[in-house]
């Protein structure tokens, strides 16, 4: 059993008022999930955090029940299943980030969907598991308002996330490690993983390097000080000043379980 180190950290609101955060992580025997709600700009839909909750206790029960299956055919299930039970309609409801991590006596598995990325350490060096569909979106202005979001949520000329259409899944980015080669796999949020790709306070060796010295919590703490140093987002244009944060380690030197609650 590898050590799994966590820290997590509620954001503000497009309002900058302070609510509940809307990422979710969850750890079973031999996989590790982080999901990450979108915050709607529609007060009829449920938040994203109410479709993350449940999308991953549902992952969760479906690894538990299959702890060997293939991650996408269990997202696939997971997205229909929560999509009949709530009468989800595509484009008009709630979405999240899907990153999973899940390890066997031969291999460790990674899955990305939508923009919390997976990165993994060992003797193949780095590789950084992302889905960059969304930030070449934004760079280029086409998801200027919620209507924009909405045309291209899962669409071909868009980008793909969890939720009201199964056939998403399908569309994630996949990556097998043989487990020999593996030393560490860290899980992120994308109020944490901005920290390396638009803030540019440290690349991801460091972060494995500060959260293995000093826990996750002070890689939080690097993003949140850049963050308050650039209140108005005049230096990183970003639409809510703090982001939810969520970081996993995984680490396969270790045996302990660490920051459990």
């Amino acid at each position: 059993m590898p050590e799994i180190a966590i820290a997590e950290r509620a954001g503000v609101g497009a309002d900058g008022h302070p609510r509940p955060t809307e990422d979710h992580i969850v750890v079973l025997d031999n996989a590790v999930l982080v999901l990450d709600g979108a915050t709607s700009s529609d007060p009829a839909q449920p938040p994203g955090g109410w479709y993350a909750e449940r999308l991953a206790r549902r992952l969760g029960d479906d690894l538990r029940a299959a702890p060997e299956a293939d991650l996408t055919e269990i997202l696939t299930s997971a997205i229909a299943a929560l999509t009949a039970e709530h009468r989800l309609r595509p484009q008009r409801s709630p979405s999240s980030t899907v990153a999973a991590v899940r390890w066997l006596e031969d291999r460790v598995d990674a899955l990305v969907l939508a923009d919390s990325p997976v990165v993994g350490f060992g003797g193949f060096g780095i590789d950084i598991v992302s889905d960059d569909r969304l930030a070449r979106l934004r760079r280029r202005g086409m998801l200027q308002t919620g209507a924009d979001v909405r045309r291209r949520r899962n669409a071909h000329d868009g980008f793909w996330v969890a939720e009201a259409d199964p056939g998403a899944a399908a569309h994630s980015v996949r990556r097998s490690w043989r487990r020999a080669d593996v030393d560490a796999v860290l899980l992120a949020s994308d109020g944490v993983s901005i920290g390396v790709d638009q803030y540019e306070l440290f690349g991801w060796r460091e972060v494995l390097a500060v959260t293995r010295a000093d826990g996750p919590d002070a890689v939080l703490d690097a993003v949140r000080t850049a963050e308050k140093q650039d209140p108005d987002g005049e230096r990183w244009p970003r639409p809510k000043r703090h982001d939810d944060q969520a970081l996993v380690l995984v680490d396969f030197n270790q045996g302990v379980i660490q920051g459990l609650p």
